[in-house]
């Protein structure tokens, strides 16, 4: 059989009742556009261009994630899903077959022409998302996604705000999958994390959502777009955002972001870690499984070793996992991965030395997802050297901390009170501090996974002894001024993390 892989990329191919446009990536049962994600498409062409060949698996991983890591589990998800969408052709034939240990085969004849005039989108249905395909269930976001979805026809226009890991894009795709049916021109994902430059925006998006002549065509759609990652281009998305929900009244966007945007009508809705089980929820096993963070060690445990059962006896090792994860889906998800290699007593074992845990990444998610570290790397490249250096400077505290406390650790010179309390609100803006009001006073929070990753930039910036002292300096002062509730609120949060 002839080898396809040198033809033209606007070649049209035809298979059984088929035809795959590659230049439009559209695939035609007849008059009838097949949903197909992006990923599966890549694989599909792969395959026919190389129709009657063996490809190994390792080649078309290569093809097809060419800057990533993946596991093969995510090639057979995509290889199953392009069979059960192909297999019901006309000469119910199978296109695509597994040779043991040398990979997949495509196996029907293919014809090749040129491509002529561009399909009519007027004469098909085009196709209306381009979703990824899910391969985990969803855990512990009923009530968030259900909210989004009741509200975001009627807003427009939603930013979900959260620190690094918390799952703000998992719940984004979750509220697109569910409100594909109600929007007539689909919903578009659309990453914003492979762009920085804001002048490539527009360019962008037209690419991405198949648009030929800009962004301004988008004004006669019904459609639903999901800006992920928006939080490096926060002015351009900004204006961007205002302007087509001016041009396009039948528009919905939804926006994942670790600050808000601050734009006109933003409804912005920040996502809360999962529910960890209190020390009190531990007398059985069904009630610990309540609690969304241990539904999700346990469901992400068991797709990694066959046979996982949550026991009574391993119900406080799993709720420190989790708290001491600060309830955050990602880092559960990256410890749990681990349990085949380390056991629950291992990754117990581990919490002190938790982000050195959590640098086993994902090989199938995109790079920022892949590693805590590399999420939290995503944020802090983006702060100021101001920013920086404040964060640095709280990562002292090892609790809960007043503003108060705060200007009289890190104050000085050169960071006069005004300049580090507008450091500080921008860092909670941010999401990389979480407040807390208290008995009358605003406190100020780290996620232990945050102050970990933060205390080893201190580490490494030199200032670590110094900001230690005026801590230290700090606390002893207090204990002798009277009317300053500060070493007693100390002693109270030491009480409670306990």
């Amino acid at each position: 059989m002839n080898r396809l892989s040198d033809l033209n990329s606007s070649a049209v191919l035809r298979f059984g009742p088929y035809v795959f446009h590659t230049r439009q990536r559209l695939i035609l049962e007849g008059d009838r556009p097949l949903r197909m994600g992006g990923r599966a498409l890549d694989i599909l062409q792969v395959l026919v261009e190389q129709a009657g060949d063996v490809v190994s698996k390792e080649a078309l991983i290569a093809r097809v994630w060419p800057t990533s890591v993946v596991e093969e589990i995510n090639l057979r998800v995509h290889i199953a899903a392009l069979r059960r969408a192909l297999r019901d052709g006309q000469d119910g034939c199978c296109y695509i077959v597994n040779v043991p240990q040398r990979g997949y085969c495509f196996v029907a004849p293919v014809q090749c022409e040129p491509e002529g005039m561009p399909v009519s989108i007027e004469t098909v249905e085009q196709p209306r998302h381009n979703l990824p395909v899910r391969i985990t269930p969803v855990i512990g976001r009923d009530s968030i996604v259900g909210s989004v979805v009741r509200q975001l026809p009627v807003f427009r226009f939603m930013t979900l705000v959260g620190p690094a890991g918390i799952g703000k894009t998992t719940v984004a795709l979750r509220v697109a999958e569910l409100l594909l049916q109600h929007y007539r021109d689909g919903v578009w994902f659309v990453d914003l994390a492979a762009i920085d430059d804001p002048k490539r925006l527009d360019d962008y998006l037209s690419q991405t959502l198949w648009l030929d002549v800009g962004v301004e065509t988008l004004a006669q759609r019904h459609a639903l777009l999901v800006l992920d990652n928006c939080e490096h281009l926060l002015e351009c998305c900004r204006t961007r955002v205002e302007s087509l929900l001016a041009s396009a009244p039948r528009l919905s966007i939804l926006v994942t972001s670790r600050e808000p945007l601050r734009a006109t009508r933003e409804t912005v809705q920040c996502l809360a870690a999962l529910a960890v089980p209190p020390m009190s929820a531990l007398h059985s096993v069904a009630e610990a499984m309540s609690y969304s963070a241990v539904q999700l060690f346990v469901s992400r445990a068991r797709t990694r070793q066959q046979g996982f059962a949550l026991r009574e006896q391993d119900l406080e090792g799993v709720r420190e996992i989790c708290r001491r994860l600060d309830g955050l889906p990602l880092a559960i998800e990256l410890a749990a991965a681990q349990i085949d290699a380390l056991a629950l007593v291992g990754l117990r074992a581990q919490l002190n030395n938790c982000f050195q845990l959590l640098t086993q990444g994902r090989r199938t998610a995109v790079p920022r997802h892949q590693t805590l570290k590399a999420a939290l790397d995503w944020s802090y490249q983006r702060l100021s050297p101001l920013e920086q250096t404040v964060l640095q400077g709280l990562a002292v505290f090892k609790i809960a901390f007043t503003l108060e406390a705060a200007i009289g650790v890190i104050s000085c010179a050169v960071l006069r009170p005004a300049s580090l309390v507008e450091a500080i609100e921008r860092l909670v803006l941010k999401s990389l501090l979480s407040v807390e009001p208290s008995e009358g006073m605003t406190r100020y929070r780290f996620l232990n996974t945050t102050r970990t990753y933060v205390l080893e930039k201190l580490e490494l910036s030199g200032l670590q002894r110094m900001f230690e002292v005026r801590y230290a300096g700090y606390i002893s002062r207090a204990r002798w001024v009277s009317g300053r509730p500060v070493l007693l609120q100390l002693v109270k949060q030491t009480a409670d993390v306990a």
